[in-house]
């Protein structure tokens, strides 16, 4: 029988990995970085690596996104922790998820440090990536849907001014399901949106007409029945 010894309890490590999630073209998506050193050299990659001994976790985040893809000043939330004790071949690390949803449109990102290449990657066009990160990736992908159904994140995904096919295409994607136009409407209805003196612009087919989210509207709302839209 293994003896534990107390030094034992101090030979981990912890690293953040930092999934960001947008959404273009139809499509939710994952910024990915090309690892350029092993373990996994070449192999595409969540945003991540060790903690500082001196750092805490959310400075980790920050400053470990930045470096690996130029993004800075992003709001991440903590989600889960994954320490299978053999998730990493050069020792046990234990890895804290962080995740974000922006607006791709807004952020340039640039691969640095170490990573090679960067690319935002269709969640339904995944690669086999480094480490655990497909396990990771797909159970914070499942925290995404649950928030999608209870909470307005979508509108941290789609452009501040978008139409109701955009809105309806990202809920198909997400849970992978071809929506009736009427009866999505009719789900959407008591959600507080703004129709826009606008249309959309450089379109070949006919122009539709532009909506963004009335934020204090929902404010107010969720002070009486809440957000709701149950797939």
């Amino acid at each position: 029988m293994y003896k534990i010894e107390f030094n034992d309890f101090f030979t981990s490590a912890f690293s953040v990995d930092c999934i960001i999630f947008g959404y273009e073209e139809g499509e939710i998506k994952v910024l990915l970085i090309k690892r350029a050193m092993e373990p996994y050299d070449n192999y595409w990659a969540i945003p991540g690596d060790l903690v500082y001994p001196d750092e805490d976790l959310p400075v980790a985040a920050e400053r470990i996104l930045k470096e690996l893809t130029g993004l800075d000043h992003i709001q991440m939330h903590q989600s889960q922790s994954f320490g299978h004790p053999n998730r990493h071949p050069q020792g046990r690390v234990i890895t804290i998820a962080h995740f974000a949803l922006v607006r791709i449109e807004d952020f340039q990102v640039k691969a640095s440090s170490w990573a090679d290449d960067i690319s935002w990657v269709s969640m339904n066009n995944m690669p086999t990536l480094a480490f655990d990160h497909n396990h990771i990736l797909e159970n914070t992908y499942e925290m995404l849907k649950q928030k999608l159904q209870n909470e307005p994140v979508c509108f941290d995904l789609l452009p501040e001014r978008f139409t109701l096919s955009d809105f309806q295409q990202l809920y198909e994607y997400a849970f992978n399901q071809e929506m009736d136009k009427a009866n999505f409407r009719k789900k959407i209805k008591n959600i507080p949106l703004l129709a826009l003196n606008e249309k959309q612009k450089n379109v070949k087919h006919r122009p539709a007409k532009l909506f963004s989210f009335d934020v204090e509207a929902y404010k107010e709302l969720k002070k009486d029945v809440g957000y709701s839209f149950k797939m």
